[in-house]
């Protein structure tokens, strides 16, 4: 009988790890990249292309789709899968970073976020057990704890309460999700570890975490505004504090190389709206590093966007085409750029899986870094 949820370590190599995540709609090869389908759609993207790229998991919005179409709705629509066709696993956050960012915020408190919706204005009030419940409604297979991301830059006191918030809604979210007993035996809770830059904030949320007990663990509040080098800081002693035997997940992270320098530090599994965001707007990302298709130089270029690249878009069309398309405003320039960034990032992380498992981790870590930091 397939598990719940249970995490197999294949093969290790230093702190860089791969392995498989076994749960009931199907297996996620680690490390995995999870392609962002913020609104029960990964953009300009269909499932089928999803998968057929590499895609084991993806990643819906709690926020979003609370507010539109409706988590109740999707919920008589048969639940998130069957609403966008996407019959493999889904995560889903929980809503606090986007109703932080992108709500009218009215009231913070101990019991959650009352806010304004940033489509209509409608007000709304997200806490540990709501957020539980709409994902409970969506069918997420993978569910993530409620909590506040901290600010950046952020005073030590205000982190630390901060991250002291989101360990006593990370309780309450254990609470809640439990409390849906048939969607709780089908799938996993993810706790979040908070804390900034501070090295004993971010012991003291794991230890909060590992006393409640979760399926897997988030490093969160990174990518914020800090830097490659100070979230590399962080990562050097932050993956390490979670349970060596649980999946770790590094939220919103991020380019090529900073999932390349997080891998080798432990972490298992990222999302990022980069690779769809930047497909959208014109940028490629290659093994040669980005490369910005509406550039003038391209328009007559008959060489794909990275010859060493193995999606059909980089097997078919040439880079003139390419930059026509999106400097004339084709949507197939987007879904193009968007399928080729997606197929690279799952390449990427292909390529990292073979070499820890082959204990070449090191040497392909640094061949990939050097030659991606080349100039384009």
């Amino acid at each position: 009988m397939t598990p719940r949820f249970e995490f197999d370590i294949a093969a290790s190599d230093g702190a860089a790890r791969t392995g498989t995540i076994r749960m009931q709609r199907g297996d996620i090869r680690t490390p995995a990249f999870m392609p962002v389908g913020t609104a029960a759609t990964v953009k300009a993207m269909k499932p089928e292309t999803v998968r057929a790229i590499g895609a084991d998991i993806i990643l819906g919005n709690t926020y979003h789709l609370m507010l539109r179409p409706g988590d109740e709705r999707i919920a008589r629509l048969g639940g998130l899968h069957a609403f966008s066709r996407w019959t493999r696993p889904i995560l889903t956050d929980s809503g606090g970073f986007q109703v932080m960012s992108l709500g009218d915020l009215t009231e913070q408190s101990e019991e959650g976020v009352a806010f304004k919706s940033h489509l209509d204005g409608s007000r709304h009030m997200l806490s540990p057990e709501r957020s539980m419940e709409i994902q409970r409604n969506l069918g997420s297979d993978i569910v993530m704890a409620f909590d506040e991301c901290t600010a950046y830059p952020v005073e030590r006191d205000v982190a630390a309460a901060s991250m002291r918030r989101s360990m006593r809604w990370a309780r309450r979210s254990r609470e809640g999700f439990d409390s849906g007993a048939d969607h709780a035996g089908r799938a996993a809770l993810f706790g979040i570890q908070q804390g900034s830059m501070h090295e004993d904030l971010r012991r003291e949320s794991s230890e909060a975490l590992m006393e409640i007990g979760f399926d897997g663990y988030a490093v969160g509040g990174l990518a914020v505004g800090e830097g490659q080098a100070q979230m590399l800081e962080v990562l050097d002693f932050a993956p390490g504090m979670l349970p060596a035997d649980r999946p770790r997940y590094l939220m919103g992270v991020g380019k090529p190389d900073d999932i390349v320098h997080a891998v080798m530090r432990g972490i298992d599994m990222f999302d990022c709206v980069l690779p769809t965001r930047s497909g959208r707007t014109g940028q490629a990302f290659t093994h040669d590093g980005p490369l910005n298709i509406r550039n003038a130089r391209f328009k007559e270029d008959v060489e794909p966007l990275d010859a060493d690249c193995r999606c059909s878009v980089c097997g078919e069309f040439s880079r003139a085409y390419l930059h026509h398309l999106i400097r004339a405003g084709e949507i197939l320039g987007a879904m193009l750029m968007t399928e080729h960034n997606l197929a690279f990032y799952q390449q990427v992380m292909a390529g990292l899986r073979g070499a820890i498992a082959g204990g070449r981790a090191e040497a392909h870590a640094r061949a990939f870094l050097s030659r991606y930091s080349g100039a384009n």
